[in-house]
């Protein structure tokens, strides 16, 4: 018995091609000759998993097991969380300003914007948004000599070069505690978050009521239930994570970090109104969207692809019917190690690829909101307009793509991938600790419910 390929839907290819390749069976015409009865039985053998599957779990078991993933994810990635935002709002290298400062003798000196002068200068002057400006001592060349020196020598202490640069340099020279900054609104923004979006997912994965069933076929479903429920959680924590990030962008001590942060928000408001707190939403939502979709889609690609290793492993996969099983109720007999693993290296692998694609858009967004927190007074925001009236656009304010477009231009293709790797070692065991945690805790919740249903027989 013969089937032409060519004919052969593109999932049904794809999950039995993979399996076939990945386990090197010889029975080829057999796993062939089941492709076509696979693709017809699916959706009806997964809507009757979700019948099963909502029956055994209740929402409450749902949200407790996103809960304790949220807190274990928070308290391991939040570092690598600060040194990403560190990383993409910093500032351009400028050398050639160095070279000229310590050169001139004046007492009255023109400084970069990234330069350390707070450490160094007697008193500084901040001209609105054009720059600083620098007292910095007696007019001798010694004076200015040493003040440039330790201008420089504060600016390599807050310039960082790589991740592990960042966590170095920001533990000795902030302490380490600083790594946890903003580690309090990172729970009250990931736990409703998480909430939201992991149980709204699987309601519109694998609810009978669920409208994503109704328009998209199983393959797309992933991508469209992940991209919607992130929407759903974004603009239910926007104002959280607005506050999360111009605290993590703050440098210095930690004394007084919160109040100094509420008040920034505080202003801005008065000077902006309240819908200044989902600014940058819109980024958002070009980095999470996306993000979502591709994590789920690939999620449950490699998590079916271990699923039939396992199966494979025990000489089931040449069984017709167990083939056309559901993954997802093969998933359910699971060991919780073998959940835990399967889970966890699935959601790593998907998470990572997910969030290298999304950078130049996770980029722009943190350089927005970091760029809005340095001018949330009035005067601020009167000479950017003022600036904007002399045919000088602000590119913070540009349009994403025109944002995005001015980095690459300015800053090369690299500077839109400022800080991936941060993003990626944040990322990819952010994802895999949280859905390895929400599917054991699920796994739990059904072994539970299990038991007492056992009992009431």
């Amino acid at each position: 018995m013969s089937y032409s390929t060519s004919t052969e839907p593109a999932r049904s290819f794809d999950e039995l091609g993979t399996s076939h390749h990945v386990f090197g069976q010889d029975d080829t015409s057999s796993l062939q000759g089941h492709r076509h009865d696979r693709a017809l039985l699916q959706e009806q053998n997964t809507s009757d998993m979700s019948a099963s599957d909502q029956l055994n779990i209740t929402t409450g078991q749902r949200m407790i097991s996103a809960t304790v993933g949220s807190v274990l994810t928070s308290l391991l990635v939040t570092p690598l969380d600060v040194v990403r935002v560190r990383l993409q709002s910093q500032s351009p290298p400028t050398p050639h300003n160095l070279s000229r400062f310590a050169a001139y003798s004046t007492s009255f000196k023109r400084l970069p914007p990234d330069l350390g002068i707070n450490s160094c200068c007697r008193e500084v002057f901040w001209v609105g948004d054009n720059g600083s400006f620098c007292i910095a001592g007696h007019d001798t060349h010694a004076s200015t000599a040493s003040t440039a020196d330790c201008a420089v020598e504060q600016t390599q202490k807050k310039t960082y070069t790589s991740t592990f640069d960042g966590l170095k340099k920001i533990a000795r020279n902030e302490g380490a505690t600083t790594l946890w900054r903003g580690l309090s609104p990172t729970l009250v923004m990931a736990i409703p978050a998480n909430v939201i979006y992991f149980t709204g997912y699987d309601w519109l994965r694998y609810s009978s009521a669920s409208p994503v069933r109704r328009v998209s076929n199983d393959t797309y479903a992933p991508l469209v239930a992940g991209a919607i429920a992130r929407v759903a959680a974004a603009i239910a924590v926007s104002p959280v994570e607005m506050f999360r990030t111009r605290m993590q962008a703050t440098q210095g001590v930690s004394t007084g970090i919160y109040k100094e942060t509420f008040l920034g928000l505080r202003r801005m408001t008065q000077t902006q109104g309240y819908t200044s707190l989902w600014r940058g939403l819109t980024l958002t939502m070009w980095r999470d969207v996306p993000f979502s979709g591709l994590y789920w889609w690939g999620y449950e690609v490699l998590r079916n692809s271990l699923t039939d290793m396992r199966v494979a492993a025990k000489g089931q996969l040449l069984d017709p019917h167990r083939s056309l099983t559901s993954s997802r109720d093969v998933k359910s007999e699971q060991t919780h190690t073998a959940t835990f693993v399967d889970s966890f290296l699935a959601g790593g692998g998907a998470g990572a690829v997910a969030a290298f694609v999304t950078t130049p858009f996770d980029v722009g967004k943190t350089r927005q909101q970091v760029y809005h927190h340095a001018g949330d007074d009035a005067a601020s925001v009167t000479a950017a307009r003022a600036l904007a009236k002399e045919g000088k656009p602000i590119p913070e304010e540009l349009s994403m793509l025109r944002f995005l477009m001015h980095i690459a231009r300015e800053e090369g293709f690299g500077g839109l991938f400022k800080g991936w790797a941060a993003r990626c070692l944040k990322v990819a065991p952010a994802c895999a600790i949280m859905i390895s945690s929400y599917e054991v805790g699920k796994k739990w919740a059904r072994a539970v419910n299990e038991k007492k249903a056992d009992k009431a027989l």
